[in-house]
């Protein structure tokens, strides 16, 4: 107990110092786990509800957002880690803004976003009792390897949960996980509606190769399904024929079939998770509230106009952004990066067909790596109007010569976090973590 206590003062204080100095916001975390190694074993033991981790290439963060108010609307004390800090040591630094003294978090369950690998050293520590599995793409081959690795990471994680595992039907790579499930440990899925499966984004051409056949799984009244109305009402369905209920109709405060599959698998973990308590309406509603996670689809108002903040980071991702966002013409500009958090390797910028940016082109591109999207446009035929490199420069640029009109940022993770620490600066936003939940 001694140490725990002294691990929550010492992290505090390297988060007091972090603020300060405006830097990284593993630091807390690091400090507090050298002081006590089983920091998270002691925090996080015996909540009620258990700990949920979510895990995948594509839509962590607001499929994350989306269950914890799913289970906050059901009446559960969640804690969550809402900056999108997905390593162990980040979920260490946002507990410690809620972990009194005494080393006991105050919470009913746990909701944590974390990566792949990342999943998995969190589990060596703390075996999660549900896992919420996204999907598998081509990600930083630099830190991930080829996605077939990816998959495995994942398959192990599945392999260390005690209750129950919610797995994408969708999704070759994390459907057949469900055949290796441990005894005793529940599986459900998610999905969308076959009337709609040919909207899925197809896995790239080089992935095909390593997605093993599954066996093809018949959604029963657990599993939930994605059925859209239109391009922004949908509901969520129980079961192919909706024999067990359904969630909706309703409408998200996100635009795109992403964010709508990332419902349906938030829907369909929550009900997993509160049995007989689920309720569809209150469930409905507590969707319809969730406001997008920073740089997820953001509308950030710039002097009476909107300026959409769009993140990207492999080609899964922009393709889905792409075809979500990219076919209204409005200004746009597009940041990248080659960060350790972005991915040192941008030849994935390759994979991405940038064709529908073609009508109005792209105002600029800037980024560590802006020479490097200008040419890759260059070879779809998308006009560029600048290169500017550096992030602050090209923002104050793209917003004075587009004032009176809406504005649009495709950007990597690094890029979108100091183009929105730029935004609060100058309009006074919230900060990063400091969005309403």
């Amino acid at each position: 107990m001694l140490r725990t206590t002294t691990a929550v003062l010492a992290g505090r204080a390297a988060r007091l110092a972090t603020r300060l100095r405006g830097s990284g916001s593993a630091l807390p975390g690091l400090v507090a786990e050298r002081v006590d190694p089983r920091f998270l074993a002691r925090t996080l033991a015996h909540l009620p509800h258990g700990i949920v981790v979510v895990s995948g290439t594509n839509g962590k963060t607001t499929t994350t957002k989306m269950l914890a108010a799913l289970l906050r609307a059901h009446g559960l004390r969640v804690f969550s880690n809402p900056t999108g800090s997905n390593f162990t040591r980040g979920v260490i630094s946002s507990m410690l803004r809620e972990v009194p003294l005494s080393g006991r978090l105050s919470a009913d369950v746990a909701v944590l976003e974390l990566d792949e690998a990342h999943a998995l050293r969190f589990a060596a520590t703390v075996r999660p009792t549900h896992a919420l599995l996204l999907n598998v793409a081509r990600d930083q081959l630099d830190r991930f390897a080829e996605i077939d690795h990816t998959a495995a990471l994942l398959a192990r994680l599945a392999e260390q949960v005690t209750t129950g595992v919610v797995l994408n039907l969708d999704d070759p790579f994390v459907s057949r996980i469900g055949a290796e499930a441990g005894d005793g440990v529940e599986v459900r899925y998610f999905g969308v509606d076959a009337s709609i499966a040919d909207r899925l984004p197809e896995l790239q051409e080089q992935d095909v190769r390593f997605a093993e056949a599954a066996p093809p799984v018949a959604p029963r009244a657990t599993d939930g399904l994605l059925k859209p109305h239109d391009e922004r009402s949908f509901e969520v369905r129980f079961g192919a024929e909706a024999e067990g209920g359904r969630v909706g109709p309703l409408e998200l405060q996100q635009r795109g079939l992403a964010a709508m599959i990332n419902a349906t698998a938030a829907a369909t973990t929550a009900r997993m998770l509160l049995g007989d308590r689920f309720d569809a309406g209150c469930a409905a509603q507590a969707l319809r509230e969730v406001r997008p996670p920073f740089g997820r689809g953001e509308v950030v108002m710039v002097d009476g106009e909107p300026l959409e903040l769009v993140l990207v980071k492999n080609p899964a991702g922009f393709t889905v952004a792409l075809g979500t966002y990219g076919s209204t013409p409005v200004a746009t500009m597009i940041a990248v990066n080659d960060n350790y958090a972005d991915g040192r390797d941008v030849s994935w910028l390759y994979d991405v067909s940038f064709e529908s940016l073609r009508e109005r082109g792209v105002a600029l591109t800037s980024g560590v790596r802006a020479y490097d999207i200008a040419l890759r446009l260059q070879y779809d035929d998308v006009p560029v109007g600048a290169v500017e490199p550096d992030l602050a420069r090209a923002l104050a640029r793209f917003l004075e010569e587009h004032p009176a009109e809406p504005r649009r940022v495709f950007c990597t993770y690094t890029a979108m976090m100091s183009l929105r620490r730029d935004l609060a600066a100058r309009y006074d936003l919230p900060g990063i973590g400091e969005e309403a939940s």
